[in-house]
């Protein structure tokens, strides 16, 4: 099993909609027999909390369930168990590089990175632009899976 996980600040905006698109698209493509994703906060603000509801509402419009996601904080055994850390922004990659004691491990990656935009994922609940992080996160997404298929023949 290939164990993706999603970090953002706090669990409720950035990496849940991740969670759910990634979820998403693993289950189109028939794949959740060998992908699995979770979500996580570098911070401790929201653990146990439902995503934000600008999340929530953008992921109905696109039909996305996020049903049962709960906010919960990165901890050093995740680092173990997954495959692939992938965060959104550089605030973030630092962060879990403190929080897991991996400095500059090759499966900690930016979303972005995946992608031409090579930038942070903007943080909806400052921008309070959900389109645009939407949008982002669905183009990172898809090339991160791009990159397992390759990575793992899928």
């Amino acid at each position: 099993m290939i164990n993706v996980l999603f970090v953002c600040l706090g669990n409720i905006c950035r990496s849940p909609m991740a969670e759910a698109l990634f979820r998403d698209l693993i289950k189109k493509e028939k794949l959740n027999n060998k992908i699995t994703v979770d979500s996580a906060a570098t911070s401790s603000w929201h653990i146990g909390s439902p995503p934000h509801k600008g999340t929530l509402a953008i992921l109905k419009e696109y039909n996305v369930s996020a049903d049962g996601m709960a906010g919960r904080q990165l901890a050093k055994g995740d680092f173990e168990k997954f495959d692939y850390i992938v965060g959104m922004d550089e605030s973030n990659i630092t962060n879990i590089y403190e929080m897991t004691g991996q400095p500059n491990h090759p499966k900690i990656i930016r979303l972005l990175d995946l992608t031409d935009h090579k930038k942070d994922v903007p943080d909806p609940y400052y921008t309070g632009d959900f389109q645009e992080t939407y949008d982002l996160v669905t183009e990172g997404c898809k090339a991160l899976l791009e990159k397992i298929r390759i990575e793992h023949h899928l």
